[in-house]
C-alpha cells in the first residue's frame, strides 16, 4: 500500500474506533499537522486541505515551510563495513552513494 501524498507530503493515517472516523498527521516535519474525515475521500479532501493550508500560511507569514526529508543522510559505518562497500562500489565502477542508494532502494521495495 502507497501512503497519501500531496505536493512532497506524506500522511500517517489511523482509524479512531471511538470517534468512527479516519485520522491523520503529515509526517516528516516537526511542525504538528493533523486532520480527519470520516471516509477515505474525506480524510484525502482534509490530507490536500491540510497541506494547502500550511503552505499557504506559511508563506503569508514570510516562513519558509519546513521540507519532508532532505535526501541528505549522515551514517556511522563499523570501518569495516565502509571499507568493504568503497571496495564493491570501485570494483563495480559505482560511487559509494550510488551502491549504497541502490541497495536501500531495493531493500524498501522488498
Amino acid at each position: 500500500m502507497k501512503p497519501m501524498t500531496h505536493r512532497g507530503y506524506v500522511a500517517r493515517l489511523e482509524y479512531n474506533d471511538e470517534e468512527e472516523n479516519f485520522v491523520g498527521r503529515i509526517v516528516g516535519i516537526q511542525d504538528i499537522i493533523t486532520f480527519q474525515g470520516d471516509s477515505v475521500a474525506q480524510l484525502r479532501r482534509a490530507f490536500v486541505d491540510a497541506v494547502d493550508i500550511y503552505l499557504d500560511s506559511r508563506a503569508k507569514s514570510g516562513r519558509e515551510p519546513q521540507k519532508p526529508y532532505s535526501g541528505r543522510l549522515t551514517l556511522r559505518l563499523p570501518p569495516e563495513l565502509h571499507a568493504n562497500l568503497a571496495i564493491k562500489a570501485e570494483v563495480e565502477g559505482k560511487s559509494l552513494n550510488n551502491l549504497i542508494v541502490e541497495a536501500l532502494r531495493q531493500a524498501s521495495e522488498n
